[in-house]
């Protein structure tokens, strides 16, 4: 464990707060949950909850069957990282999503893109970007986003369309309502 030198009180209703910089650097965002484990020792140790992150074997089969179904290579991601993928860049899993995926996928905005539209965004900072075409579309559980789905195509004579849009939408409807339940 690493020792930061910042000290916080716990106040009259037994509430800590945790310093914005140790909340930029693990990307903790307000109403973020956190799940807080003790140890033997008698720490208290927090740790940032990924609802979809507790289906890592479920999404890893949800990516295959999709990534199947639709040519295309097929990554699931939580709010932070990569937790899935198949039909290539397994490389991606474990990486972070990049800040431009995050702010779209938390705007809740669904992305059709060809590398050289103006709305092509890198998704990892980490891992090669040598797909032509993307789409990505948030994944909601209870009204909050909660992660994403993605398609990427390196064919450059195709793109990627409706059946592609339709494909995603229904996967991040289904995995959103699987993490309800």
């Amino acid at each position: 464990m690493k020792a930061t030198g910042i000290v916080r009180r716990i106040d009259d209703l037994g509430r800590i707060v945790i310093p914005k910089e140790i909340r930029r650097t693990l990307h903790i965002r307000e109403s973020d949950p956190l799940e807080i484990y003790t140890d033997k020792e008698g720490q208290v140790i927090l740790k940032k909850y990924s609802p979809i992150g507790e289906m890592t074997t479920f999404a890893k089969q949800y990516a295959e069957s999709l990534a199947q179904v639709s040519g295309h290579a097929a990554l699931i991601a939580d709010r932070d990282q990569f937790i899935a993928a198949a039909g290539g860049y397994k490389q991606m899993v474990n990486k972070s999503v990049s800040k431009q995926m995050d702010e779209k996928v938390h705007n809740r905005e669904t992305l059709m893109a060809t590398k050289g539209d103006r709305n092509f965004i890198t998704i990892c900072e980490e891992a090669s970007n040598d797909y032509q075409h993307e789409a990505i579309t948030p994944i909601l559980c209870e009204g909050d986003v909660i992660g994403s789905v993605v398609l990427l195509q390196n064919d450059n004579k195709s793109r990627m369309g409706e059946v592609e849009q339709k494909l995603l939408l229904s996967a991040a409807g289904f995995l959103g309502r699987q993490m309800e339940q």
